[in-house]
């Protein structure tokens, strides 16, 4: 005759409250991963973009 009900989380915990499948955890993590290392390429290209462009300028005033 009595209803059982558990709390549902209120905020910002409600979301992450939720159990995730395995499946949805591991994509999760690899959209993570990917996006990092997107962001680590696109450093490394601007660091090496910014020292070939030096030196190709140096190399043109020289002669």
């Amino acid at each position: 005759m009595t209803e059982d009900t558990t709390p549902t989380p209120q905020g910002k915990n409600a979301r992450t409250a939720a159990p995730q499948s395995r499946e949805e955890r591991l994509a999760a993590q690899l959209r993570a991963n990917l996006m990092r290392r997107k962001a680590q390429a696109r450093q490394r290209d601007a660091a090496a973009g910014g020292v070939e462009n030096e030196a190709e300028s140096g190399s043109e005033g020289n002669q």
